[in-house]
């Protein structure tokens, strides 16, 4: 599994120009499910996004987690972080679970995540999302487990 995680002042998600989630500021977590990714990996994943101290406390050190902020989480699917451009310039994605498997996989992190106590809103996997958020830092994280 992986995850891109980006501290940000707010976020919102629409599809077909439909507001769908938003949050006033936290993370906004892209997931992605690699072939053979199984629920232990994503009780992982959720943990550390939790916990993940990326938020500045009073002494403007990054030592606060989004829970500790009482921040929210703005969760999407994208399989496109399993995308591999190394041959020619058009990517694969043969490393991408298939959605059918991938989806599950997706839901159950974000319930993980909610279950660590953190708010979350979730995308619409496998539509066409449509992501406005304003960056905070900007701070981004790569995660993979």
């Amino acid at each position: 599994m992986r995850a891109v995680v980006q501290r940000v002042k707010g976020a919102s998600l629409r599809v077909d120009g439909r507001l769908i989630s938003e949050i006033p500021f936290g993370l906004v977590v892209f997931f992605g499910v690699k072939v053979g990714d199984e629920e232990s990996r994503a009780e992982a994943m959720a943990k550390k996004i939790a916990n993940l101290r990326i938020f500045e406390d009073e002494g403007g050190k990054m030592n606060l987690s989004v829970k500790d902020v009482g921040g929210e989480v703005l969760f999407v699917s994208q399989f496109t972080l399993y995308g591999d451009a190394s041959h020619g310039n058009r990517p694969g994605f043969t490393l991408a679970e298939r959605p059918e498997r991938a989806r599950p996989l997706y839901e159950y992190a974000a319930d993980m995540l909610a279950a660590q106590g953190v708010p979350v809103r979730r995308g619409v996997f496998g539509a066409d999302m449509k992501i406005e958020q304003l960056n905070d830092g900007p701070v981004t994280i790569l995660l993979e487990f």
